[in-house]
């Protein structure tokens, strides 16, 4: 019997064009399709759907309910072409014994962590 997986997350927008298009410059995932009208960015096996939704305030008023991990094998090519795109910093790149973090701020408020991890730490998991 398979195990169950988390496959994707759906990101709900009041402007999904412009959230899709922060995702695609920040992130530069394998690739950006339209599936059955929803933006959907693959990451790995993972897949970041982004559609509009009625019911979701402009900006997310609880941000750090949710917070969206980036498996990078580069954070400071990241963070700097995330910089590039004009990215709002919460915690801007730094070293945690050996490992690199950054959280930034997405258009509707979201809170996005780049982190690349030693391979101490992902022995350790």
């Amino acid at each position: 019997m398979k195990r169950t997986t988390v496959g994707s997350l759906l990101l709900a927008s009041t402007d999904p064009a412009r959230l899709r298009t922060w995702y695609v410059t920040a992130l530069e995932p394998e690739s950006d399709t339209d599936v059955n009208g929803y933006g959907v960015l693959k990451f790995g096996e993972f897949f970041l759907f982004i559609d509009s939704r009625d019911d979701v305030a402009d900006k997310n008023p609880e941000p750090g309910r949710v917070i969206l991990n980036f498996d990078v094998d580069d954070a400071r090519a990241v963070a700097a072409r995330m910089e590039g795109a004009g990215v709002t910093w919460l915690a801007e790149l730094e070293d945690r014994d050996g490992s690199l973090f950054a959280t930034a701020i997405d258009p509707d408020g979201n809170y996005v962590q780049i982190i690349q991890l030693s391979e101490e730490h992902r022995k350790a998991m």
